[in-house]
């Protein structure tokens, strides 16, 4: 996985995610998921590749309940864009890079 993708949970989400200055794509996920596993490539390469611009951040269903039933998480993965602590584009199950890069595009 790469360095530039950071895993945030309950405790930090607010700070990493809401209250940060640039877009976030949060990648609502768990280990068990084969999709999740498809796309996990594309987010590293989109991490490079947006790195400055926007952050990617990956939340464990699993393990950070709360902030998964926060944002009603019923299927994997859920991507949500965020920008000034706002909710800007969702995508639910898995797509290619290019979608994933047009999610993030329209936020920046």
């Amino acid at each position: 996985m790469s360095d530039k993708i950071k895993h945030v949970g309950d405790a930090d989400f607010d700070r990493e995610v809401l209250q940060s200055a640039e877009p976030v794509l949060v990648d609502f996920w768990a280990p068990w998921c084969g999709p999740c596993k498809m796309i996990a490539p594309a987010l590293d390469e989109l991490a490079a590749t947006y790195d400055g611009r926007a952050k990617i951040v990956k939340v464990n269903v699993d393990n950070e309940r709360q902030t998964a039933l926060k944002y009603h998480v019923r299927s994997i993965p859920m991507l949500l864009v965020f920008k000034d602590g706002q909710i800007h584009g969702q995508q639910i199950g898995a797509v290619g890079k290019a979608q994933l890069a047009q999610l993030i595009d329209k936020a920046l």
